[in-house]
């Protein structure tokens, strides 16, 4: 007998509200670095991003009323750090609420270096640091918008790159990684396996 666990019939819900909270999906979770209208610093944490071509495009989902997206349409950049699980705090410090004249005393609190091209901060340590030149926006997305990014820098801990001489699970041994559980879990990432691609399949 299979240790699959028995299929069900699939339950339909209503799509007239806003469905992802309903269940788990898997994502990155990354902070977002950006420069305020003042120069200081502002970093956001975000889980709808990654490549959004096989070429050297990254794009996040965020709402036009947040700073992130304000702040990214005036300076023409922004900057993007995977934390490792052990930051997976300082990745929530970077969501806390701002005060009442603006600020977000908390980023202050955040490890973090400039970026060489892209004026914006990155988390020190991160797994991958990606500074990015905004390419375009794609606004109404219900509420939000897409924010599209050409990488011009990128930045990776030497344990976490891939090479020839070496097996992908002892990179993922060696540095795991951290993925965001939607809503409101988070997962490390340590182990996986070859997937079955078949015969003659290219992208």
């Amino acid at each position: 007998m299979s240790d699959r666990p028995q299929a069900r019939k699939p339950r339909s819900i209503d799509t007239r509200r806003p469905i992802w909270e309903r269940f788990f999906t898997v994502a990155p979770l990354v902070v977002v670095g950006t420069r305020e209208e003042d120069g200081s610093p502002d970093l956001a944490p975000k889980h709808m991003a990654g490549p959004v071509s096989w070429q050297n495009f990254f794009g996040f989902v965020c709402s036009p009323t947040h700073a992130t997206y304000a702040n990214a349409r005036r300076e023409g950049g922004f900057t993007v750090s995977y934390p490792r699980p052990d930051d997976v705090v300082l990745a929530g410090l970077a969501a806390s609420p701002r005060c009442e004249d603006g600020s977000k005393p908390a980023v202050g609190a955040l490890p973090t270096h400039p970026g060489r091209k892209v004026d914006a901060p990155l988390l020190d340590h991160a797994v991958v640091g990606l500074e990015c030149v905004v390419d375009r926006f794609v606004d109404d997305l219900g509420d939000n918008s897409l924010v599209i990014g050409r990488v011009v820098a990128c930045h990776v801990d030497p344990r976490a790159l891939r090479r020839l001489d070496r097996e992908d699970q002892e990179v993922l041994r060696t540095l795991p990684l951290l993925v965001y559980l939607h809503p409101n879990r988070f997962a490390r990432v340590e182990e996986s396996h070859a997937f079955p691609v078949p015969s003659g399949f290219s992208r």
